[in-house]
């Protein structure tokens, strides 16, 4: 079996490693900050996927905007993943791994441009979940101009709350994304008139980091009756569309079992969706997949006292990772070499970008740390690189990815010379 994560120590004496090569090593080589992730465990959860739902005809399109390295889209390519975009950038990152893949796309996103669009169309994408009615009318028209036919979802908002932060909330009719579910008949009637567009699917999705499966439940219930009664109207119906969103517990949490989530997760979605005969279905994890795949390695440089406040200052900060200070996220964070015996000591763990909310940790209880300590900050494969920034001018960490025993760089490090290149003076 797989572990849950893994990062782990081999021994008690050795270092910190994922799937056995040493994170020391790895700093050694390729320098801190640095990101890690296991290729086998981004692929034990697809497997997952997979797996729960052999019963139903499926295509698991992970969420490119989790994670976009070429090399772990690569990996998912060719492992039979789909991919789920929200930009003609994402578009184009799948493309260039490998070009047959636009079959197996999703287009989602409120603010398709078109241009984005034009290129969805003459790459052949999967399917397109439109989110107005304003956007349905330009992908007619766009599909019309490239006489391309569009297969085409409508998101629909089903006013479904889900428990997680408010930042990664969408299935309210306060929120920006979808159509409200009251108002979907019609704009369908719609797309049917439309030469070019083929009405063929529906789309949900309620947020991110949902822990419970009830939400998805309820949801699914209500978009599985909007599909008979699309299909009462005379629209052929074959997929649907349940978005992403399933959590992974980020606190040390030895009784989380990844396997049992998702067939939770499964259950709730197929009491609805299973009995609608001929319908595929459509999932779109990405933290699920990437979060607990990937850690950041850094370096400390200063260990503070200020006043009753000690401050453990690391080579990485919030433009590397700004998860802590963006959602008040809980990232564990581990000694890469604990010391034998070492006390355990209350600190703030913070980078050193010029701003108070440059943080990982706060009041957080860690092993005594001293300068030149490698830490690692867990569970970061998503939303880590992929929301990072050159605040403060600073390059971006390099990627690293393990396959078995061997470790390859998939990113390079920044350059200075990399931030000056787009500028003129």
């Amino acid at each position: 079996m797989i572990s849950t994560r893994p990062f782990a120590h081999p021994d008690p004496s050795s270092p910190l490693a994922c799937d056995g090569v040493s994170l020391e090593t790895l700093a050694k080589k390729f320098g801190t900050p640095l990101y890690t992730y296991s290729a086998g465990q981004i692929l034990h959860r697809l497997r997952l996927f997979t797996s729960a739902f052999a019963s139903i005809p499926h295509l698991v399109c992970y969420s490119v905007k989790a994670n976009s390295a070429l090399a772990i889209l690569k990996l998912l390519d060719q492992h039979g993943a789909g991919f789920d975009i929200v930009s003609g950038g994402e578009l184009e990152r799948i493309l260039r791994v490998n070009k047959q893949a636009a079959e197996r796309v999703v287009f989602s996103g409120v603010g398709k441009t078109a241009a984005e669009i034009d290129l969805a169309l003459r790459s052949g994408i999967l399917i397109f979940n439109v989110e107005s009615a304003a956007e349905l009318d330009l992908l007619a028209e766009r599909a019309s101009k490239l006489r391309k036919r569009a297969r085409v979802a409508l998101r629909v908002n089903p006013d479904v709350f889900a428990e997680t932060h408010p930042y990664i909330s969408t299935g309210l009719r306060e929120h920006k994304f979808g159509i409200d579910i009251r108002q979907a008949r019609a704009v369908y009637k719609l797309a049917a008139k439309q030469k070019y567009l083929d009405p063929c699917g529906a789309s949900v999705h309620i947020g991110s980091q949902i822990r419970s499966a009830d939400p998805f439940g309820a949801a699914a219930e209500r978009v599985a009756q909007l599909i008979r009664d699309l299909r009462s109207d005379g629209l052929a119906i074959t997929s649907v569309d349940v978005g992403g969103g399933l959590g992974i517990e980020y606190h040390s949490d030895h009784s989380f079992n990844p396997e049992e989530k998702i067939h939770q997760y499964a259950t709730a979605l197929l009491k609805s969706l299973r009995p609608i005969e001929n319908l595929r279905l459509l999932l779109e994890p990405g933290r699920f997949i990437v979060a607990q795949a990937g850690a950041l390695l850094t370096r400390v440089l200063y260990v503070k006292k200020n006043g009753e406040k000690t401050f453990v200052v690391t080579d990485a900060a919030m433009n590397d990772l700004i998860r802590p200070a963006l959602y008040q996220a809980h990232h564990d964070i581990v000694p890469v070499m604990p010391r034998k015996g070492a006390r355990k000591k209350v600190v703030d763990v913070v980078g050193p970008v010029c701003e108070t909310g440059d943080f990982f940790a706060r009041d957080r209880e860690l092993p005594e740390l001293k300068p030149g300590d490698l830490v690692a900050i867990l569970d970061a494969g998503a939303y880590g690189l992929s929301l990072s920034s050159n605040y403060n001018s600073r390059p971006r960490p390099a990627e690293v990815l393990v396959e078995g025993k061997r470790a390859r760089l998939i990113r390079r490090r920044e350059t200075m010379d990399d931030l000056f290149a787009p500028e003129q003076i």
